[in-house]
This record gives structure tokens, sequence and C-alpha cells, in this order.
């Protein structure tokens, strides 16, 4: 069986590597010339833990090739869409963009192919173009599933190669009979279902986890207000069963990186078409920008004003794991309080240069002591786990005044019980 995966970002990567780890002759299709030279010479586009090796592991064993001719499709049993829908800063994603793309392979598809669509779209997408091959392909037959991507930056391949489920639409046992064998590769939980219950699940599932981040924090801001301690409200509510032990609702950052929000315009745009109205969906974007400002909320209510005041920011990516800065709430923070005055310090153990925009923001340091030098306060704004070995001892030695911002409480009791540190967390007086 030959498998091509179109799209070699994040998603189209990851996927091509872990289906030629599990042995089947796979190709990645690009357009992107230079994007494709780094691939054939063993580099991925972005920074993902593992992802060089596996990728140079399956050229060695001459399972994975790259391509930028959409012709690479004409062999193959199973075309796996994967772009990364791209999102602006408004979050309003590019569909457009994908579905041009896609259709660009619909005359070069083998009569019989399977066309598994794991882009970010928006329900009623993969129907549409199945339609638009049944009219300008009409000797052929293909078949058109839809299954939504669950992977994280800094955790993909774990979370591809062991999948705790991967849901599937379809609308003929054609489809099954072929991806069933390849999927449980990864996973003996396949939920099959109809293309728009499985797009609405992409949906439906990154929506909720906003919502419950959303609703964390504010729960947690009205903790802070009242005298209650929101890390001890969740815990409670983790033992109540219709919550849960793993809900989202730990009280701390934002969520960033457009994932969650692109779904959420996603969702109200479907709203809008349909006349229907969503307050809950509505108000969830403005909430959560509105906590992006949490540090420098907090850190204005305890000094009146920020102007010179030198802050330190640990961590500047999107999260750990990964060296992406665009739409890091790290970054906005970051932002936010040089609009204030603030002088800004940081470092990021993955980050060594700053895009020229930012150096007149931040002054970027090669060390957590370097960032932390005569700083009036410091911020943990991506958890890194090098930030665990800091000690209390450096902070009170080498700040100005041991202030520690710290939204998830990540740095733990040896800091939240120092004595002489001023410990500062999202949901606590």
């Amino acid at each position: 069986m030959k498998i091509c995966v179109f799209g070699t970002w994040h998603l189209g990567c990851v996927t091509a590597a872990c289906l030629a780890h599990a042995g089947y002759l796979t190709t990645g299709l690009d357009y992107d010339r230079a994007v494709i030279a780094g691939l054939r010479a063993g580099k991925a586009p972005l920074f993902e833990p593992g992802l060089d090796e596996l990728i140079a592991e399956g050229i060695a064993a001459f399972r994975l090739d790259f391509a930028t001719d959409p012709k690479a499709v004409a062999e193959c049993d199973i075309v796996w869409v994967a772009f990364d829908t791209p999102v602006d800063d408004n979050d309003v994603a590019d569909v457009q963009c994908v579905i041009d793309a896609a259709r660009g392979l619909l005359p070069h598809l083998r009569d019989g192919a399977v066309v598994l669509i794991s882009s970010q779209l928006p329900v009623g997408s993969t129907r549409a173009l199945s339609e638009d091959f049944r009219r300008e392909e009409p000797s052929k037959t293909c078949h058109f599933a839809y299954s939504p991507e669950n992977l994280r930056l800094g955790k993909a391949i774990e979370i591809f190669r062991n999948a705790e489920r991967i849901v599937v639409g379809c609308e003929d046992e054609r489809v099954i009979q072929v991806l069933r064998p390849v999927l449980e590769n990864f996973t003996q939980t396949i939920l099959w279902m109809c293309l728009e219950s499985a797009e609405m699940v992409k949906h439906a599932m990154n929506v909720f986890l906003a919502t419950s981040v959303t609703f964390a924090n504010e729960m947690a801001s009205i903790c802070e207000r009242v005298g209650a301690d929101a890390g001890q409200v969740e815990q409670a509510l983790r033992l109540e069963p219709r919550i849960g032990p793993r809900a989202y609702i730990k009280p701390g950052t934002s969520f960033a990186g457009g994932t969650l929000a692109r779904d959420v315009m996603f969702l109200r745009s479907i709203a809008r078409r349909e006349g229907l109205h969503v307050p809950l969906i509505d108000g969830i974007l403005p909430s959560n920008k509105a906590h992006q400002r949490w540090p420098v909320r907090r850190l204005t209510e305890r000094y009146g004003s920020l102007k010179g005041r030198n802050v330190a920011v640990l961590g500047l990516t999107y999260k750990p794991g990964t060296d992406t800065l665009r739409r890091s709430s790290s970054i906005e923070v970051c932002r936010g309080l040089a609009e204030l005055g603030a002088k800004v310090t940081a470092f990021d153990p993955a980050i060594r240069t700053l895009p020229q925009e930012l150096e007149k923001v931040i002054r970027l340091t090669d060390s957590i002591e370097g960032a932390l030098s005569g700083a009036d306060a410091a911020i943990v704004a991506t958890e890194w786990p090098e930030f665990k070995s800091l000690s209390p001892s450096v902070c009170i030695d080498t700040m100005r005044s041991p202030l520690i911002c710290d939204p998830n409480r990540f740095l733990g009791a040896a800091f939240e019980n120092a004595p002489q540190i001023t410990y500062i967390t999202v949901g606590k007086a």
C-alpha cells in the first residue's frame, strides 16, 4: 500500500513520518520547494521533539520520500490531506487556500483511491470536495473521508503513534476496509460516523476545551477578589462525577496558538449563517483576550505604575517543546508590559534571536539568572522543564525585589511557601 500525505508542515510531517515508521511506503507532497528540499535532507520545517530523527529513519529505510509534483498521488491508495490551515491574527482561518490546494489533486487521483482529510476545515468541506470530484472526474470513483487531527506541539509523535481514539467520517464501506488496517497501527479505538459528524467533533472538542479554560479563569478572577483559592475550588470540582478528574478546569494562563480560537470562529460563523444565537460561544474569545493580560493587571495592581520597572519574563514560545513565537501569550504579555513603560528582559531555552519587531520590546538573555538580574518582578510565561530547577534563593539573590508572577503555580510549593518571596498565582488573593 502506498500513501501520499499532502501538506508537510507540522501535521503533515508528523503524519508522514509516523506512517513510514509503521512500515508504509509514504510520500510527503508539498508545493513549497524549499520545505521539500529541507525534508529530503532530514530537516523538518519546524521544531518538534524527535521529528527530524523519525524523518531521517524513514528516508534511510526507503519508506519515506518527498515530492512537489501533484502527480505523486497517481500511484497512491490513500491520499491524506494534512495541510495546517493558516490562521490570521484575528483567528480567521484561510480555508480557501486549503480547499484550492486539495482541488488541484483531483485530476491526478487514481480510480478507487481513498482521500482522507485531516486539515482543520469547517463542517461541510469534505462533502463539498467529494462533490467537486464527482463533477470534474465522472469517469473515476474515489472515496472521501474526514478524520480530525488531535496533535499537540511538543508531544505530536507520541500522540499520533499512541492515539487514545481516532474518529473517521465516511460514506461507504470501502473507506473502512482501506483505512482500518492502517489506523489500527495507532489505536484500537476507532469511531466511524458520517462526514459532518466527524467534522463537528473537531469543532466541538476545541470549543469545549476553550469554554472550560475560559470558565476556570473567570472563576479564578472572582476567587482572587473574595479571598477564595481557585486551586482548592478546582480540587472539589474534580471530585464531582459530572465534571471528573481530567476536566480542563485548571485556572492559569489564557489559551493561545490559534488552534482553539479557529474552531470557536468556525462555529460562530456557522451559527450566523444558520441564523442561530450563540451567546456562550460568542463570549469565549473576548473573555480569553481579557485574561491574557492577567500578569500585567496583577503587577499594575501591585505597583500602580510599571514605568521604569524591570520585569523578567521566563519563556517566550507558544508552549514548551517548540520554538514557535507566533500567537504566543507570552509575547502579548511582553508587549503589554512595554506599552506601560516596563523594561522587559526575557529568557527562553529555545530562542536565540528575536524577530526584528520584538527587539524593541524585549531584551533577550542567554540564562535564567541573566533575565532575573535586577528585576522588580518575574513572570513564568512558558512552562519549560528547565525552569523547575530555579530555586527561591536564586531569585532572592539576583532580583531587586523577589516577586514571582506564576499563573499556573508551575514553580510549586517551594516558592509558594518561601517567606522572602511574594508569589502571585491565578485564582489566589
